[in-house]
């Protein structure tokens, strides 16, 4: 069996299908911290933190999830617009409606998300599209596919939490390297060990954006030349690493931040705001 890939500070929006014979072809949206939890939850029904509109009604697969948000007030947005593309602003002018006898529930969802993926602002986040169920794999058409910059990828995922620590403080002896001026709190540095770019994430995203825009993507280090994600610097600022495992402790974990505490809202104009694409300290 494929090893999961760990993901730490995880926040995803997540497809399920319904595989039992009454019910087959359903499909549910939901968002979540912890992916494997979640199934389980959805399978074994509401008493267990499972949805009302999934119990009664399993077995569920979730059969792909969309995560690499900044926080969960994006990926709570995200999860309402693809629940109602008729709904949110941003697809309106697209008039995405459900072929009677053509299109299947399962295969609308998908178009939606391939058309959600391409438009602002979701088409500036650094997001991975991972296919969970290989059987229920869908090409993206070749006019629909996400930018170049999201990951498309398939295989098992489980979700890490970043341990709380000690917030960093000022450090007045060091100077941003691009304005001279001294560094507050939350400084971007290079992927590249070898690179002495300490910076302020404002000065950077100057140099990343091109007139017009607001949330930077990628671009070439000013230092030593590496082409660098802005999604991967704003992980690394936040403490996340590259891991291999999860430590059976992490359990303990998972019930901080939990889907449990996660207060959903159909309110459209919580969706349309601008204001959530990353935290303030973010940009």
């Amino acid at each position: 069996m494929t090893e999961p890939e760990i993901v730490e500070d995880f926040f995803g929006v997540y497809l399920l299908y319904c595989i039992n014979p009454k019910y087959k072809g359903k499909t549910y949206i939901g968002y979540t911290r912890d992916p494997n939890r979640r199934i389980k939850q959805h399978n074994r029904g509401t008493w267990a933190g499972g949805a009302y509109r999934t119990s009664n009604k399993g077995p569920w697969k979730m059969v792909m999830i969309v995560h690499g948000f900044p926080n969960n007030i994006s990926a709570l947005r995200f999860e309402w617009a693809w629940q109602n593309p008729n709904k949110t602003t941003r697809l309106q002018y697209l008039n995405l409606r459900k072929i009677p006898r053509k299109e299947s529930e399962y295969k609308f969802k998908i178009r939606v998300l391939s058309e959600m993926l391409r438009v602002g602002p979701w088409h500036r986040l650094p997001l991975v599209v991972r296919w969970l169920e290989q059987d229920y794999y869908e090409e993206f058409p070749t006019d629909k596919k996400p930018p170049s910059h999201m990951i498309l990828t398939n295989g098992p995922v489980r979700a890490k939490l970043l341990k709380k620590s000690v917030e960093n403080v000022a450090t007045p002896n060091i100077k941003c390297s691009l304005c001279s001026l001294n560094l507050n709190s939350n400084q971007l540095t290079c992927l590249n060990t070898n690179c002495e770019l300490v910076t302020h994430i404002t000065c950077l995203a100057d140099i990343f954006l091109s007139p017009g825009e607001f949330i930077p993507i990628e671009g070439d280090c000013p230092f030593c030349g590496i082409k660098l994600k802005w999604g991967d610097l704003i992980r690394k600022l936040k403490g996340c690493s590259h891991c291999t495992d999860l430590p059976d402790a992490m359990d303990d974990e998972r019930e901080e931040n939990s889907d449990d505490d996660v207060i959903c809202t159909q309110d459209r104009e919580f969706v349309n705001t601008e204001s959530w694409l990353l935290d303030d300290e973010d940009l």
